[in-house]
């Protein structure tokens, strides 16, 4: 019995079937125009354990992440520590960090707002720093460091080399974060997950495997309300 909601078909000149399970557990199929919905139904009733699977990964990852008031006391991440959110008159920034995370008064109540701000510019700083280190490291070159909002893919390399990070890996400890970085250097030599990508990961971060962990783990602690 076919019993998986398809809750979008988004049809355009691909010449394959793709299906896509998005943040809010959603199936959303993008498929040919020349495609029949008896072809796509037979696809999905093939990958219905895998779309289950996901989308039940998913609803349990949002249950875990934690609501977010954005008030003084409320605990933010930064580099893997905890810090509670303080109010302080006469900031030079709304948001500043010095050792404390501290909001300006006239700031609270768009914290939310500012924070992220704060967050990205940290994130765009840090994330280009390393990624210039490793690249000096392996000897490799790529054309930019972009920032963006991703949920939960924390980076991705382009075919143009542009390495794509979410600004939410400022949050994952350092050593994370420069596991996510050598990931995607490694695709500038192999663009897919094949046994010798891996080994190329292994040669810099031969335990790599607890930084994938944390992030299986951990990864719900990233992830802010829209």
């Amino acid at each position: 019995m076919f019993d998986i909601k398809i809750d979008k078909i988004v049809r355009s000149n691909r010449r394959t079937i793709g299906l896509q399970i998005t943040n809010d557990a959603c199936l959303i199929v993008r498929a040919p125009f020349f495609a029949s919905e008896g072809l796509i139904h037979k696809l999905i009733r093939q990958k219905g354990t895998w779309i289950r699977s996901k989308q039940e990964h998913i609803k349990q990852r949002q249950s875990k992440i934690l609501p977010r008031e954005f008030k003084p006391g409320e605990e933010f991440l930064f580099l893997g520590k905890g810090f509670p959110l303080l109010v302080a008159e006469d900031l030079p920034k709304a948001v500043v960090f010095d050792g404390d995370l501290k909001i300006a008064q006239v700031a609270l109540s768009n914290a939310k707002e500012h924070l992220e701000n704060w967050y990205k510019a940290q994130a765009l700083d840090y994330l280009a720093a390393r990624t210039r280190d490793y690249a000096q490291i392996t000897g490799l070159s790529y054309r930019m460091v972009r920032v963006n909002a991703a949920q939960t893919r924390w980076g991705s390399c382009s075919r143009k080399d542009t390495l794509n990070f979410t600004w939410r890996l400022i949050m994952a400890p350092p050593r994370v974060v420069d596991y996510v970085i050598v990931h995607e250097l490694m695709h500038l030599k192999q663009r897919n997950h094949s046994y010798k990508f891996w080994e190329e990961v292994a040669a810099m971060i031969p335990d790599y495997k607890q930084d994938e962990r944390w992030l299986k783990q951990n990864g719900h602690l990233l992830v802010w309300p829209e």
